[in-house]
C-alpha cells in the first residue's frame, strides 16, 4: 500500500495551526481594510448640534443658512473663506434679501458656529464681525374685551390652547409640549419644562379652566389606550436619555402630550413610529381666523396673547419681578419692555390741545 510520509511540521489539525510569524506578517500586509467614507460638512454640523443640546429648530435654522452661505459663494469650502466672505454674505441678505436684523444676525450666528464649534478654527476677525443692531419694537397687546372678543369665535381644542397661553403667559410651543404629569390640579400649577433657555419654570393654572382641562386629559387617555394597542407604537418620545433610565414611561399616560397629534408619525430622530405633539400651525390658523371675524383690527398672533398676559398683570399692580418669574425672562430688563402700558399717551403728558 502506498503511504505518505507525514510533514513533520503538521500539527495533525490544519484548522488549529497556528501560522507563523512570517506568513501572519505577508496576511497583515495583503489585508486592505475599508476606505472610511468622509462626513459631509452638514452632516458635522448636525452632529455637533445634537451634541450641544440644541434644539431640533435651531438645528434646521443652522443648517439652512450655512448650505445657503456655501452656495452663496459658488460652494466654496468655508475653511477656504473668512471675514470678507461673512460679511459679504450677511450684506446680501440685508440688501438684496432684505431680511430683518434679528434674522441676519441669527445667520451670523450660524455662521459662527460653523468655525468656531465644528471646524474648530479661532480666529480674531470672529469677534470683528459686524452685528446689525436689532430695533426695539413694542409689542402689540391687546385689551381685556378684545381677549374676549377673539376667545368668543373659537371653540374646543384651540379655544382651551389659546385659553392658556392669555392665562398662563406661555409660549406657543411651551403649550404644545405640555405633558400630562406637568398639570397638578390641586396646587392649580403648571410647570413648563425646557422652555426658552432650556429653563423649567411654574405658572398659574386658571380656575376657569380646570373643568376643560380635565375633559382634554379624558380625551388623551382615551387616544393613550388606543395606541397602545398598536403593534408599531413606541410611545411618546422622552427628552435626553429617559428612555433608557426608564424603560416603561415611554408607554405611560403622565408622559402623553396634553394636545396630541391627530395622527402618528414617525420620529426624526430614532425613526420609531409615535405619536406627537399637535403641529403649532393649527393653533395659528385658528387664533388667525378668529381675529378676521372680530372687529379688531391690530396685528396679534398667537403671542400677542402672552405680551396681553404680562400686560395685564403689570396694569392690576403686580410686582413686576413676580411678572419676570412668571414669563421666564432671565433678566429683568425684558420684562420691562410691558410698562409701557402703565403710562397713558405719550409718557402720562396730557396732550395742550385738549386743553383748548
Amino acid at each position: 500500500m502506498d503511504t505518505k510520509r507525514p510533514n513533520k511540521n503538521y500539527s495533525g489539525n490544519f484548522a488549529t495551526r497556528k501560522p507563523t510569524p512570517a506568513v501572519a506578517a505577508a496576511a497583515a500586509a495583503e489585508t486592505v481594510l475599508p476606505a472610511t467614507k468622509p462626513v459631509k460638512l452638514l452632516d458635522q454640523v448636525r452632529a455637533r448640534l445634537r451634541l450641544k443640546h440644541y434644539s431640533l429648530r435651531t438645528e434646521a435654522a443652522y443648517i439652512g443658512w450655512i448650505r445657503r452661505f456655501i452656495l452663496f459663494h459658488q460652494k466654496r469650502h468655508p475653511k477656504d473663506m473668512g471675514k470678507v466672505e461673512v460679511e459679504a454674505f450677511l450684506s446680501h441678505l440685508a440688501s438684496a434679501a432684505k431680511v430683518s436684523a434679528s434674522t441676519q444676525n441669527q445667520a451670523l450666528a450660524a455662521c459662527l458656529f460653523l468655525y468656531r464649534d465644528v471646524l474648530g478654527i479661532e480666529l480674531p476677525w470672529l469677534n470683528d464681525v459686524t452685528r446689525a443692531k436689532v430695533s426695539q419694537h413694542v409689542p402689540c397687546v391687546l385689551s381685556a374685551t378684545e381677549v374676549r372678543d377673539l376667545l368668543a369665535y373659537m371653540d374646543g381644542r384651540a379655544w382651551l390652547m389659546a385659553s392658556l397661553l392669555y392665562g398662563t403667559g406661555m409660549r406657543l410651543m411651551e403649550c404644545l409640549r405640555l405633558r400630562v404629569k406637568d398639570v397638578d390640579f390641586q396646587r392649580l400649577e403648571i410647570t413648563v419644562r425646557q422652555g426658552k433657555g432650556a429653563k423649567d419654570r411654574r405658572t398659574m393654572l386658571p380656575a376657569s379652566l380646570v373643568a376643560p382641562l380635565r375633559q382634554q386629559l379624558e380625551r388623551v387617555q382615551v387616544l393613550h389606550s388606543r395606541d397602545l394597542e398598536t403593534p408599531e407604537f413606541a410611545g411618546v418620545a422622552l427628552p435626553f436619555a429617559l428612555a433608557r433610565k426608564y424603560p416603561n414611561a415611554e408607554f405611560e399616560l403622565a408622559w402623553a402630550y396634553i394636545f396630541p397629534a391627530s395622527r402618528l408619525g414617525i420620529d426624526p430622530l430614532g425613526g420609531k413610529l409615535r405619536r406627537h405633539h399637535l403641529d403649532e400651525k393649527v393653533l395659528q390658523r385658528a387664533v388667525h381666523s378668529a381675529l378676521l371675524r372680530t372687529e379688531i383690527k391690530k396685528p396679534a398672533s398667537c403671542h400677542t396673547l402672552r405680551h396681553s398676559f404680562a400686560t395685564h398683570l403689570l396694569e392690576a399692580g403686580y410686582d413686576i419681578r413676580t411678572v419676570q418669574e412668571l414669563l421666564g425672562h432671565a433678566d429683568v430688563a425684558t420684562t420691562m419692555i410691558y410698562t409701557h402700558v402703565l403710562n397713558k399717551g405719550g409718557k402720562g403728558v396730557r396732550s395742550p390741545l385738549d386743553a383748548l
